[in-house]
């Protein structure tokens, strides 16, 4: 059992997905700083305020903290937008390698004389 476990570990799509969860994480952090740094503050001076965190409903003893709610949809959303512009820029600045046609592989003499008769079967027919 501990060398199934060593081998799925071990396995490159484990891995791959290892690496993906460490960049990704790392890559939150930017993207939360350019949000929280320079996103909503530049958003905070044409709406003004965009702090929602003091809307609470109460109801009996329990408060509902409905504006912490509304901010993180809000976030959410403008990092969901700044992503998307971040992936389209990368997408545009790496360019993808032009296509090329693929290529028809060069006929063996097999398949030559095989050409040859079938054209010579043709003429001897016209």
């Amino acid at each position: 059992m501990l060398k199934e476990f060593k081998d799925f570990i071990a396995r490159g799509n484990v891995m791959d997905l290892a690496v993906g969860v460490i960049v990704g994480a790392a890559f939150t952090a930017i993207v939360n700083s350019l949000v929280n740094n320079l996103i909503n503050p530049l958003i905070g001076l044409f709406v003004g305020s965009i702090d929602f965190s003091n809307l609470v409903l109460t109801v009996g003893s329990a408060h509902f903290k409905y504006g912490a709610f509304i901010n993180s949809v809000i976030n959410f959303l403008i990092i969901a937008f700044v992503v998307f512009l971040l992936i389209k820029l990368i997408n545009k600045v790496v360019a993808k390698p032009a296509e090329e046609a693929p290529e028809v592989p060069e006929p063996s003499a097999e398949e030559r004389y095989l050409k040859e008769i079938v054209t010579l079967l043709k003429d001897k027919q016209d």
